[in-house]
């Protein structure tokens, strides 16, 4: 009797099977627009059937659970309206309510991505006032670590209101409001990031386990690599997104000779997780001057200018938006974001916006004890916004001994020298840990800093 009971209970259980969705689908979330999007969950019974109803189609969407796991693509349109889903198995029904269509973006990295007005910062505060808005959603993915991937968050969508607003990334939520006004679709923004972290956390263990030069570089922290992707990126990567926003770098200064590499196979890592070929836009880590002796804040953001090489990459350069170099987290955070948005309405979604070009080192040719120096990326002639001549300038001969030099602007170059250097052979521009020189495009962008040598000292 006992056995039979057992047996009928194991039936009710199957029959009554439950639908389960990670946190991610549920009310007031956004979709990426004009696509195909991923919804996916789970049930009690391991190969129970799931059917799926949108309301803004007629197709009859069935998914099959394999191991109680199940997914299923569905297409959605352009923005517009709001809407529901419906999830029902034999055990029960979920409904998904405030669907929205728009563009989804994550916003990651270390303590500059996540300050917000929780930190007190003024920009933040002062918006709050204004922050009311059904078109900005946010999901804000808590701090967390996993030894392994998981499969869900504890986090839920948001409808932007000034409480949740001061508590989100500043960054995220500027960018956000910005792409909103000029692209008028609702934003998804995702908030994945944790002040303080260094670059080999948020990368997949597998990637860089497999590479012993890794190992060896990254030292103590060896057994931290992945932790947060695990636990705050993995549970995501189903949710088809537009692109990623990251912001990180001070914690790997001391490391800068491995960033690039490590960098490059993050985002190739997410990228392949996500399975898109997502723009991937990242902030050079601003100036500051407690890095110590060494030239390790510069070499770092050298090491991040080399990560351009990558398709699909674009780098916002901030050497003139921090009013104290003593302080790792600059308060202008309102200019970052509006660079950012700049990169992805130009690059992403080919609309007209700001500048986005930072001149960059090209080319340099020596004449007379001078040196020439020409660029790329430049749009225009150079200029300095103070009127006086180019600052932060060193110049160095075969002693590789670098003085003070002067800087001359001669329309799209740069004529640098110096009378204690009568041979000059390499020159270097603000690429000391907090230089904040004065080189700009006409178009009002920064110079990015850079040097001709690729010397130890």
């Amino acid at each position: 009797m006992k056995k039979l009971i057992l047996l009928f209970s194991l039936l009710a259980f199957y029959v009554q099977a439950d639908v389960q969705l990670p946190a991610i689908i549920g009310d007031h979330m956004v979709l990426q627009q004009k696509t195909k999007v991923t919804l996916w969950g789970w049930t009690t019974n391991p190969t129970e059937r799931v059917d799926i109803r949108v309301d803004w189609d007629t197709t009859r969407y069935t998914a099959r659970a394999v191991l109680g796991r199940w997914a299923i693509q569905v297409a959605t349109p352009a923005a517009g309206g709001k809407h529901e889903i419906s999830f029902t198995t034999n055990g029960n029904s979920l409904k998904v309510k405030d669907v929205v269509f728009g563009e989804v973006w994550v916003f990651s990295g270390q303590s500059n991505m996540e300050w917000s007005g929780t930190q007190n910062l003024q920009e933040s505060l002062d918006e709050m006032p204004n922050a009311t808005n059904e078109d900005l959603r946010f999901f804000y993915i808590p701090k967390s670590t996993s030894n392994y991937p998981q499969d869900d968050v504890r986090a839920k969508w948001v409808v932007c209101n000034p409480t949740d607003m001061k508590a989100f990334s500043a960054i995220g939520y500027f960018f956000g409001k910005k792409l909103n006004q000029q692209l008028k679709v609702p934003m998804g923004l995702i908030s994945s990031n944790w002040g303080g972290t260094r670059a080999e956390v948020w990368v997949a263990r597998d990637t860089v386990m497999k590479k012993p030069h890794f190992v060896k570089a990254i030292g103590n922290s060896v057994n931290t690599v992945g932790l947060n992707y695990n636990a705050m990126i993995a549970p995501i990567v189903n949710y088809n997104i537009a692109g990623v926003l990251w912001y990180q770098g001070e914690s790997n200064v001391g490391q800068y000779g491995s960033y690039t590499e490590l960098m490059n196979d993050l985002i190739l890592n997410w990228r392949s997780a996500f399975k898109k070929n997502i723009p991937f836009y990242f902030a050079q880590i601003a100036p500051y001057s407690k890095y110590g002796d060494h030239n390790f804040g510069a070499k770092l953001r050298e090491a991040q200018t080399e990560n351009l090489k990558m398709e699909n990459t674009a780098m916002v350069v901030l050497t003139d938006l921090v009013p104290d170099v003593t302080n790792i987290h600059p308060t202008i955070k309102v200019e970052v974001a509006t660079r950012f948005a700049n990169l992805a309405l130009v690059k992403h979604y080919g609309q007209e916006a700001g500048p986005i070009f930072y001149p960059k080192y090209d080319r340099l040719k020596v004449e007379k004890g001078k040196i020439r120096v020409y660029f790329k990326e430049l749009n225009g002639k150079l200029m300095t916004k103070d009127g006086a001549d180019p600052s932060h300038l060193m110049i160095a001969g075969e002693d590789k001994v670098f003085h003070p030099a002067q800087g001359k602007i001669d329309g799209t170059s740069l004529v640098v020298s110096s009378p204690e250097v009568p041979n000059p052979i390499a020159v270097r521009y603000a690429f000391k840990n907090d230089d904040m020189p004065n080189l700009f495009s006409r178009e009002g962008l920064p110079v990015n800093l850079f040097r001709t040598d690729n010397w130890d000292n």
